[in-house]
Parts: C-alpha cells; structure tokens; sequence
C-alpha cells in the first residue's frame, strides 16, 4: 500500500481528495493536515510514502513545507504539489525545494492517482497543462550552458528529452516518434541515468535551465 498524507487547509478539498485516492487498491490515506506546519510534523511522525500538499495553506506555505519534509524526515516521503495557475510564484519555489510532481486542482482525478503512484516509485510527473506555462516562467532567468554530459545522449534520447520538456507524456511521444511507449520509457530512463537526474520533473528544469528547449 501506498501509505498517503494530504495536506490542503479547505476541508472539502481533503475529502475530495481522500474520495479519489481512498479508492484504489493500492493506496492507502492514513492522515490529513489542514496546514503546512501540520503536514510537516506529521511527515515525521507517520511511516508516509506519499504527501499530496496544497501549495498554498496558511501558517507555513506548501513551498517551506515541502522543504522541511526533504530535508529534515528520514525517509523522506515523495511530495505531490497542488496547484493552480494563478500561484507560479509558489510553483517555482516547490521546484526547487524538491517536489516530485505537479497536479493543477482541476486536473482529471485519474491524474492525481498517476501522480502519486509514480512518486511512491521515486518518479516524477508534471501536469502537461502545468509545463508549458510554469516550467517556461521558472526558467526566464538566464539559461546556463549546457554542459557536456548532454554530449553523452543519443540523437533519439534528446529529442525524446526535448518532448518531456515540452509536456508530452510517454504516450504522446510514442505517436510523435512512431515508436512503443516501452521504448520512450527506456530513452527517458537513459537519459535520467546519463544526466544523473532522478525524476522526470528534473529533466524538464534542467532542459529549460540549460536552453536544450525554447523558453519563447
């Protein structure tokens, strides 16, 4: 079981939540905090695989939440940011503090679901809708040079990295390059390995971070 905290200070947006994950078979809500400050201690005090936080929550935001949780529990369960469009500035911020996903609020429940089971494995997932638009703005400062393990990747595995930088997913890709979503999977897999990245949310900063894909 995927062992579940979710953290979101309007309480029908936690029963919402505990509705969509409570049903699958394979995860488990043990918890819910209705602050930052609470998701926090409660990330130290459960055995948690899992926290779907709300990146905007009084007494301590989700972005300083997300960063006690990375840095101060031990394990540290994988974090699945809520958000919406009109809060970049807290996007940005969670990014760097070690999120492992994305999900706008509105997003299909389905997606939700995908999110935090691709987490639980120590994977990334970043709501398509959320790509273009945050991802582009979080990487208007000044683009660093690529550097050269990027020489490392073959011709398919960087145009494979310039398609999840764009928000494709492994299925949309698979019919932009006519190939099987198992062989996208892999190309992403190397390509995480070659770069010494973790998640898939890694590689989209680091190909706007180092201009492997237009910000414009």
């Amino acid at each position: 079981m995927i062992r579940t905290l979710i953290a979101d200070d309007q309480e029908p947006a936690r029963w919402a939540l505990r509705l969509v994950l409570d049903a699958e078979p394979d995860i488990e809500v043990v918890d819910e905090a209705v602050d930052g400050a609470e998701a926090v201690d409660k990330a130290r005090s459960l055995c948690l695989d899992v926290v779907v936080l709300d990146l905007r929550m009084p007494r301590m935001d989700g972005v300083a939440a997300i960063r006690r949780i990375t840095e101060s529990v031990t394990p540290a369960p994988a974090v699945v940011a809520l958000t919406t469009f009109d809060v970049d500035e807290y996007l940005f911020g969670a990014l760097q503090a070690g999120a492992a996903g994305f999900v706008l609020k509105d997003s299909e429940p389905a997606l939700l679901v995908e999110a935090v089971r691709a987490a639980s494995k120590g994977q990334g997932l970043i709501d398509p809708q959320v790509t273009r638009r945050a991802i582009r703005r979080f990487a208007q400062t000044a683009p660093r040079p690529a550097p050269t393990g990027l020489t490392l990747l073959t011709p398919r595995e960087l145009e494979v990295l310039k398609h999840v930088a764009r928000g494709l997913s492994n299925a949309e890709i698979a019919r932009a390059l006519t190939v099987g979503e198992g062989t996208v999977k892999t190309h992403v897999a190397r390509a995480l390995a070659k770069l010494g990245l973790r998640t898939r949310v890694h590689l989209v900063i680091y190909a706007y971070e180092h201009a492997i894909v237009s910000t414009t």
